[in-house]
Protein backbone atom coordinates (compact mmCIF):
# COMPACT_ATOMS: atom_id res chain seq x y z
CA UNK A 1 0.00 0.00 0.00
CA UNK A 2 1.56 3.21 -1.01
CA UNK A 3 1.05 6.21 1.40
CA UNK A 4 0.30 9.57 0.35
CA UNK A 5 -0.81 12.16 2.69
CA UNK A 6 -1.14 15.50 1.62
CA UNK A 7 -4.03 17.82 3.40
CA UNK A 8 -5.87 20.95 1.66
CA UNK A 9 -4.33 23.53 3.89
CA UNK A 10 -0.62 22.40 2.95
CA UNK A 11 -0.96 24.45 -0.37
CA UNK A 12 -1.60 27.48 0.85
CA UNK A 13 0.97 26.90 3.57
CA UNK A 14 3.56 26.31 1.06
CA UNK A 15 2.49 29.87 -1.27
CA UNK A 16 2.72 31.37 1.69
CA UNK A 17 6.25 30.66 2.71
CA UNK A 18 7.68 30.71 -0.92
CA UNK A 19 6.24 34.44 -0.15
CA UNK A 20 7.52 35.02 3.26
CA UNK A 21 11.15 33.40 2.15
CA UNK A 22 11.98 36.37 -0.20
CA UNK A 23 12.23 38.17 2.89
CA UNK A 24 14.34 35.85 5.25
CA UNK A 25 17.92 34.95 5.85
CA UNK A 26 18.60 31.77 7.31
CA UNK A 27 16.12 28.83 6.23
CA UNK A 28 15.88 26.47 9.90
CA UNK A 29 14.81 22.67 8.54
CA UNK A 30 13.96 20.61 11.71
CA UNK A 31 14.68 16.63 10.60
CA UNK A 32 13.09 13.59 12.34
CA UNK A 33 16.87 12.08 14.00
CA UNK A 34 15.67 8.67 13.47
CA UNK A 35 14.45 9.56 9.46
CA UNK A 36 16.62 12.13 8.19
CA UNK A 37 16.20 11.92 4.55
CA UNK A 38 12.53 10.44 4.68
CA UNK A 39 11.63 13.63 6.81
CA UNK A 40 13.23 15.58 4.38
CA UNK A 41 10.15 17.54 1.92
CA UNK A 42 11.87 17.96 -0.97
CA UNK A 43 9.73 21.52 -1.80
CA UNK A 44 11.73 23.04 0.77
CA UNK A 45 15.37 22.55 -0.96
CA UNK A 46 13.44 24.13 -4.28
CA UNK A 47 12.31 27.09 -2.66
CA UNK A 48 15.79 27.63 -0.06
CA UNK A 49 18.14 27.03 -3.56
CA UNK A 50 15.83 29.52 -5.41
CA UNK A 51 15.83 32.13 -3.38
CA UNK A 52 20.03 31.52 -2.45
CA UNK A 53 19.09 31.00 1.73
CA UNK A 54 21.88 29.08 3.85
CA UNK A 55 20.24 26.13 5.80
CA UNK A 56 20.37 25.31 9.12
CA UNK A 57 19.36 21.59 9.51
CA UNK A 58 18.08 20.56 13.05
CA UNK A 59 17.98 16.80 13.32
CA UNK A 60 15.55 16.54 16.47
CA UNK A 61 14.79 14.13 18.20
CA UNK A 62 18.39 13.00 18.28
CA UNK A 63 17.78 11.31 21.96
CA UNK A 64 15.67 9.08 20.26
CA UNK A 65 18.14 7.84 17.71
CA UNK A 66 20.89 5.83 17.39
CA UNK A 67 23.79 8.07 18.17
CA UNK A 68 26.17 6.34 15.56
CA UNK A 69 23.72 7.01 12.15
CA UNK A 70 22.89 10.18 13.47
CA UNK A 71 26.57 10.91 13.47
CA UNK A 72 26.81 9.57 9.87
CA UNK A 73 24.27 11.47 8.53
CA UNK A 74 25.69 14.54 10.22
CA UNK A 75 29.00 14.38 8.77
CA UNK A 76 26.47 13.75 5.11
CA UNK A 77 24.68 17.01 5.94
CA UNK A 78 27.75 19.23 6.95
CA UNK A 79 29.57 18.26 2.84
CA UNK A 80 26.59 19.90 1.42
CA UNK A 81 27.16 23.68 0.56
CA UNK A 82 25.24 26.84 2.18
CA UNK A 83 24.20 24.04 5.41
CA UNK A 84 24.65 23.10 8.58
CA UNK A 85 23.50 20.73 10.69
CA UNK A 86 23.42 19.50 14.22
CA UNK A 87 21.60 17.25 16.14
CA UNK A 88 19.27 17.89 19.74
CA UNK A 89 15.91 18.07 21.03
CA UNK A 90 13.82 20.82 21.37
CA UNK A 91 12.71 19.78 24.58
CA UNK A 92 15.40 20.40 25.97
CA UNK A 93 15.71 24.53 26.23
CA UNK A 94 19.37 24.16 26.50
CA UNK A 95 19.52 22.57 23.18
CA UNK A 96 17.43 24.92 21.65
CA UNK A 97 19.23 28.08 22.86
CA UNK A 98 22.11 27.16 20.49
CA UNK A 99 20.12 27.57 17.62
CA UNK A 100 20.52 31.70 16.65
CA UNK A 101 24.21 31.40 17.32
CA UNK A 102 24.31 29.09 14.46
CA UNK A 103 21.97 30.86 12.19
CA UNK A 104 24.04 34.09 12.99
CA UNK A 105 26.99 32.23 12.07
CA UNK A 106 25.75 31.54 8.30
CA UNK A 107 24.34 35.44 8.00
CA UNK A 108 27.24 37.18 9.63
CA UNK A 109 25.90 40.03 7.60
CA UNK A 110 22.60 40.50 10.01
CA UNK A 111 21.24 40.95 13.61
CA UNK A 112 21.55 44.18 13.87
CA UNK A 113 18.52 46.60 15.12
CA UNK A 114 18.85 47.62 11.43
CA UNK A 115 19.23 44.36 9.76
CA UNK A 116 17.94 42.29 12.33
CA UNK A 117 19.06 38.18 11.78
CA UNK A 118 16.06 36.77 9.88
CA UNK A 119 15.07 33.19 10.32
CA UNK A 120 12.18 30.88 9.46
CA UNK A 121 11.48 27.41 10.36
CA UNK A 122 10.23 24.99 7.91
CA UNK A 123 9.35 21.07 7.86
CA UNK A 124 7.32 18.11 7.59
CA UNK A 125 4.11 17.84 10.20
CA UNK A 126 5.40 16.61 13.81
CA UNK A 127 9.07 16.80 13.73
CA UNK A 128 8.91 19.45 16.62
CA UNK A 129 9.17 22.65 14.81
CA UNK A 130 6.74 24.32 17.43
CA UNK A 131 8.17 23.03 20.40
CA UNK A 132 11.53 24.52 19.08
CA UNK A 133 9.87 28.21 18.75
CA UNK A 134 8.33 27.10 22.11
CA UNK A 135 11.56 26.75 23.45
CA UNK A 136 13.25 30.04 22.37
CA UNK A 137 10.47 32.41 23.24
CA UNK A 138 9.98 30.44 26.63
CA UNK A 139 7.02 30.47 26.05
CA UNK A 140 3.68 28.04 25.20
CA UNK A 141 3.40 30.38 21.69
CA UNK A 142 2.80 27.84 19.08
CA UNK A 143 0.08 24.95 19.65
CA UNK A 144 2.19 21.42 20.03
CA UNK A 145 0.44 18.14 19.66
CA UNK A 146 0.73 14.55 19.36
CA UNK A 147 -1.35 14.53 15.99
CA UNK A 148 0.35 16.00 12.60
CA UNK A 149 -0.05 19.39 11.48
CA UNK A 150 -1.70 21.08 14.81
CA UNK A 151 -0.15 24.14 13.09
CA UNK A 152 -2.15 25.81 10.11
CA UNK A 153 -0.60 29.72 9.33
CA UNK A 154 2.15 30.93 10.34
CA UNK A 155 3.63 32.94 13.29
CA UNK A 156 6.23 35.62 13.77
CA UNK A 157 8.19 36.01 16.60
CA UNK A 158 10.62 38.76 17.80
CA UNK A 159 13.48 37.05 19.66
CA UNK A 160 15.32 40.41 20.99
CA UNK A 161 16.08 43.49 18.77
CA UNK A 162 18.53 41.59 16.48
CA UNK A 163 16.52 38.72 15.56
CA UNK A 164 13.26 37.40 14.59
CA UNK A 165 11.78 33.92 14.05
CA UNK A 166 9.07 32.83 11.72
CA UNK A 167 7.54 29.57 12.46
CA UNK A 168 5.51 27.88 9.55
CA UNK A 169 3.19 24.88 9.13
CA UNK A 170 4.33 21.73 8.74
CA UNK A 171 4.36 20.58 4.65
CA UNK A 172 4.17 17.26 3.52
CA UNK A 173 4.76 17.61 -0.63
CA UNK A 174 2.04 15.95 -2.82
CA UNK A 175 3.78 12.36 -4.00
CA UNK A 176 5.67 10.60 -1.83
CA UNK A 177 8.16 9.18 -4.92
CA UNK A 178 9.21 6.28 -2.53
CA UNK A 179 6.96 3.52 -0.94
CA UNK A 180 9.30 2.77 2.06
CA UNK A 181 9.27 6.83 3.15
CA UNK A 182 5.68 6.42 3.36
CA UNK A 183 5.85 4.04 5.86
CA UNK A 184 8.69 5.20 7.65
CA UNK A 185 7.10 8.69 8.22
CA UNK A 186 3.74 7.08 9.29
CA UNK A 187 5.57 4.96 11.76
CA UNK A 188 7.14 8.48 13.02
CA UNK A 189 3.66 9.88 13.24
CA UNK A 190 4.26 12.21 10.48
CA UNK A 191 1.57 11.28 8.42
CA UNK A 192 -2.25 11.71 9.97
CA UNK A 193 -3.55 8.21 11.03
CA UNK A 194 -6.52 8.80 8.86
CA UNK A 195 -3.56 8.44 5.90
CA UNK A 196 -2.92 4.71 7.01
CA UNK A 197 -3.64 1.25 8.29
CA UNK A 198 -1.36 0.85 11.73
CA UNK A 199 -1.30 -2.96 11.39
CA UNK A 200 0.99 -2.57 7.99
CA UNK A 201 2.77 0.51 9.20
CA UNK A 202 3.45 -1.61 12.41
CA UNK A 203 4.32 -4.52 10.24
CA UNK A 204 7.18 -2.45 7.98
CA UNK A 205 8.53 -1.25 11.33
CA UNK A 206 8.75 -4.70 12.78
CA UNK A 207 10.46 -5.69 9.40
CA UNK A 208 13.04 -2.80 10.13
CA UNK A 209 13.46 -3.03 13.59
CA UNK A 210 14.00 -7.14 13.25
CA UNK A 211 16.53 -6.40 11.10
CA UNK A 212 18.79 -3.68 12.43
CA UNK A 213 18.08 -3.97 16.08
CA UNK A 214 17.57 -7.49 16.99
CA UNK A 215 19.05 -7.22 20.18
CA UNK A 216 17.06 -4.48 21.72
CA UNK A 217 13.71 -6.22 20.02
CA UNK A 218 14.38 -9.44 22.09
CA UNK A 219 15.27 -7.13 25.16
CA UNK A 220 11.93 -4.62 24.69
CA UNK A 221 10.05 -8.16 24.27
CA UNK A 222 11.32 -10.92 25.55
CA UNK A 223 11.32 -13.01 22.55
CA UNK A 224 13.86 -15.10 24.21
CA UNK A 225 11.76 -16.88 27.47
CA UNK A 226 9.23 -17.52 24.48
CA UNK A 227 11.78 -19.44 22.95
CA UNK A 228 11.69 -17.34 19.56
CA UNK A 229 14.63 -17.02 17.50
CA UNK A 230 14.81 -12.99 16.36
CA UNK A 231 16.80 -13.84 12.81
CA UNK A 232 13.72 -16.31 11.77
CA UNK A 233 11.18 -13.64 12.49
CA UNK A 234 9.59 -11.12 10.47
CA UNK A 235 6.92 -8.12 11.46
CA UNK A 236 4.27 -10.28 11.30
CA UNK A 237 5.79 -12.79 13.91
CA UNK A 238 6.83 -9.82 16.23
CA UNK A 239 3.38 -8.27 16.26
CA UNK A 240 1.72 -12.00 16.78
CA UNK A 241 4.50 -12.48 19.27
CA UNK A 242 3.57 -9.15 21.48
CA UNK A 243 -0.20 -9.68 21.27
CA UNK A 244 0.76 -13.06 23.59
CA UNK A 245 3.11 -11.61 25.75
CA UNK A 246 0.71 -8.95 26.86
CA UNK A 247 -2.36 -10.93 26.15
CA UNK A 248 -3.99 -8.55 24.13
CA UNK A 249 -7.19 -10.16 23.20
CA UNK A 250 -10.89 -8.72 21.34
CA UNK A 251 -13.94 -9.66 23.01
CA UNK A 252 -13.78 -12.76 20.83
CA UNK A 253 -11.14 -14.44 21.88
CA UNK A 254 -8.91 -13.40 18.99
CA UNK A 255 -5.57 -11.64 19.18
CA UNK A 256 -6.43 -7.60 18.99
CA UNK A 257 -3.89 -6.82 16.17
CA UNK A 258 -5.26 -3.27 16.39
CA UNK A 259 -3.77 -2.60 19.95
CA UNK A 260 -0.60 -4.38 18.92
CA UNK A 261 0.40 -2.57 16.40
CA UNK A 262 -0.38 0.72 18.27
CA UNK A 263 2.00 -0.96 21.38
CA UNK A 264 4.72 -1.48 18.57
CA UNK A 265 4.58 1.60 17.36
CA UNK A 266 4.41 3.67 20.68
CA UNK A 267 6.87 1.75 21.64
CA UNK A 268 9.20 3.29 18.82
CA UNK A 269 7.71 6.90 18.85
CA UNK A 270 8.45 7.19 23.18
CA UNK A 271 12.24 5.65 22.79
CA UNK A 272 10.64 2.61 25.24
CA UNK A 273 12.43 0.02 22.68
CA UNK A 274 15.77 2.20 23.02
CA UNK A 275 17.95 4.52 20.55
CA UNK A 276 17.18 3.46 17.15
CA UNK A 277 17.26 5.02 13.58
CA UNK A 278 15.37 3.57 10.95
CA UNK A 279 17.78 4.85 8.01
CA UNK A 280 21.37 5.79 7.18
CA UNK A 281 22.88 7.39 4.61
CA UNK A 282 24.59 4.21 3.00
CA UNK A 283 20.89 2.29 3.48
CA UNK A 284 18.93 5.43 1.70
CA UNK A 285 22.05 5.43 -1.23
CA UNK A 286 20.97 1.51 -1.34
CA UNK A 287 17.62 2.46 -1.13
CA UNK A 288 17.65 4.93 -4.22
CA UNK A 289 19.79 2.14 -6.53
CA UNK A 290 17.82 -0.34 -6.14
CA UNK A 291 14.28 2.04 -6.86
CA UNK A 292 16.56 3.60 -10.00
CA UNK A 293 17.29 -0.08 -11.29
CA UNK A 294 13.52 -1.25 -10.87
CA UNK A 295 12.47 1.96 -12.60
CA UNK A 296 15.05 1.47 -15.75
CA UNK A 297 13.96 -2.11 -15.71
CA UNK A 298 10.52 -1.13 -16.22
CA UNK A 299 11.35 1.47 -18.38
CA UNK A 300 12.77 -1.11 -20.54
CA UNK A 301 10.15 -3.78 -20.67
CA UNK A 302 7.53 -0.79 -21.54
CA UNK A 303 9.47 -0.22 -24.78
CA UNK A 304 10.04 -3.06 -24.98
CA UNK A 305 6.49 -3.80 -25.49
CA UNK A 306 5.47 -0.65 -27.54
CA UNK A 307 8.22 -1.41 -30.13
CA UNK A 308 7.01 -3.09 -33.85
CA UNK A 309 7.04 -6.68 -34.46
CA UNK A 310 9.76 -7.55 -36.74
CA UNK A 311 8.27 -8.07 -40.58
CA UNK A 312 8.36 -11.92 -40.99
CA UNK A 313 9.12 -11.19 -44.79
Amino acid sequence: MAIQWYPGHMTSARKKAEETLEHIDVVIEVLDARVPAASHNPMIEDMRNFRQRPNLKILNKSDLADPQITQAWLNYFNKQPNTKAVALSCKKPGDAKKIPGLCQQLAPHRGTPLKPLRMMIMGIPNVGKSTLMNALLNRRAAKVGDEPAVTKSQQRFDLNDNQNITDTPGMMWPKIEHESDGYLLAASHAIGRNAVIDEDVAEFLGNVLLQQYPALMNTRYKLDVMKLDVATMDGIDLLQAIAKRRSYKRNDGEWDMERTAMALLTDYRSGAIGRVSLESPQSRADMIAVAAALAAEKKKNAEDQAAPEPDPS
